[in-house]
């Protein structure tokens, strides 16, 4: 547990800390985040089954005075989440809802460190995957269970309601959703702000990056299923591949960005898993391509959206498919997520909660991202201001020689991805108890 004094001279007003301060935070309290956030990098949980993360987030919580709420969240199919939601109370005051993320990815870990996992799990499908923390949502836990500890130590700092939410199943996109539907703000209040941070390989530990406005892209779940007619694979002629039919539509996708999309309002288009066929001379009846796509505006969403449903009926009608077999497009929108737009004003209230925090150097700018991000949903459509900001996580000297090679440290989504741990959680804890208090006053 943080000590009383040492989160006073991490918090009191936000102020800038002395070299003595970080000293003493690194020697007291530095060491049991980074010996939690190993032990959840060793043991990740995919999305829809955080059960001990979710479990560990609340006892934490409970341990310094928080209100706790475990299995928040139901899903359309009725299932329960595995939200987290700690309440503390302190006095009149602005409610400020400071969010971090629980679920893993189905990647297998190529980083070689001591704390590397091996776990291996079965996903909805019921394959087998290996399970890592390949975007970082360890760090965020472990930044989010330092916070609350930190508010709930230096409540002579601030005024008003901490709402602490470990939010699951943000890699699937539904975690949010889940939550808000299972009347979170009805249940434990509407908050005025909703804050949170996400790691990056592409910013050096210890410093942090932040976006105005729209930061981050919309994203959107689309399932296409191709119909075809099977038959042997030594008598093409006798039937309609498919799997042709398939590689043909996922070249013809990208035509949608670069020739229907306004270039001045981007987007994205992918195809990031496809299944069709079960032996190599055997032409099947159907295959499965999962998409998703990513824009800034809703007009530039739906161009894409109807650019795909057009080239899917083309396809039927190039290969000559009878009535009734074109292909399915089915828009997911409970995988999908709203643009994320970071509240001007509330923005530059972090910015200078966070100079002050980490010196002005530390704080730095950064472009719009095409990745998305589910914490918009918290804000209602923009009913309530939200604030994201991304906290370095590289090893600076590695970051350094990456960019002076000209390439670029493993990044999110991939099975080399490493935060250094002792800088990125302790700027993680500094600035985002900063942002809290600076609110809540």
């Amino acid at each position: 547990m943080l000590k009383a004094g040492v989160v006073a001279l991490l918090c009191v007003s936000g102020a800038a800390l002395g070299a003595q301060d970080v000293a003493s935070f690194e020697k007291q309290e530095l060491p049991g985040l980074v010996t939690m956030y190993k032990g959840l990098h060793a043991h990740p949980e995919l999305s829809h089954y955080e059960a001990n993360t979710s479990a560990l987030v609340a006892a934490e919580l409970k341990k310094v005075g928080y209100t706790v709420t475990e299995r928040v969240g139901v899903y359309p199919d009725g299932s329960k989440a595995y939200g987290v939601v700690g309440i503390l109370k302190n006095g009149a005051g602005p409610t400020v809802l400071v969010r971090g993320d629980m679920d893993a990815l189905p990647v297998t870990e190529e980083t070689g460190v001591p704390y590397a996992s091996h776990v291996v799990s079965k996903n909805k499908a019921g394959q087998e995957v290996g399970v890592m923390h390949a975007c970082g949502h360890d760090v965020h836990t472990t930044v989010l269970s330092g916070t609350a500890r930190a508010l709930a130590a230096s409540k002579a700092s601030w005024h008003g309601t901490a709402m602490i939410v470990g939010q699951p199943s943000e890699e699937t996109i539904d975690g949010a959703k889940a939550m808000v539907a299972d009347h979170l703000y009805e249940r434990f209040g509407r908050p005025d702000m909703v804050i949170g941070l996400h790691d990056s390989a592409e910013h050096a530990a210890g410093t942090v990056a932040l976006k105005s406005g729209p930061a981050m892209a919309s994203s959107t779940s689309i399932d296409v299923l191709i119909k075809g007619i099977g038959g042997h694979g030594a008598r093409p002629n006798m039937g309609r591949d498919p799997i042709v039919l398939a590689a043909l539509f996922i070249t013809q996708l990208q035509t949608i960005v670069s020739r229907e999309e306004d270039p001045q309002d981007p987007s994205v288009v992918t195809v990031g898993d496809i299944h069709g066929g079960t032996k190599r001379n055997i032409i099947p009846n159907e295959v499965k391509l999962e998409l998703t796509t990513r824009a800034f505006s809703d007009k530039s969403r739906q161009v894409v959206i109807d650019g795909i449903r057009q080239m899917a009926a083309g396809i039927a009608v190039s290969a000559g498919l009878p009535k009734g077999m074109e292909p399915v497009v089915t828009v997911l929108e409970d995988e999908s997520a709203p643009l994320q737009y970071n509240d001007p004003a509330l923005m530059v209230k972090a910015r200078a909660a966070l100079v002050k925090a980490l010196g002005a150097a530390n704080v730095e700018d950064e472009g719009a991202a095409m990745g998305s991000e589910d914490v918009g949903v918290f804000g209602l459509d923009g009913k309530i201001p939200v604030m994201y900001y991304r906290l370095g996580s590289a090893n600076a000297e590695k970051l350094r020689a990456a960019k002076a090679a000209g390439k670029e440290l493993p990044g999110w989504h991939t099975s080399r991805f490493e935060p250094d741990p002792e800088p990125t959680l302790e700027t993680g804890v500094k600035s985002l108890t900063a942002v809290a208090i600076s609110l809540l006053q």
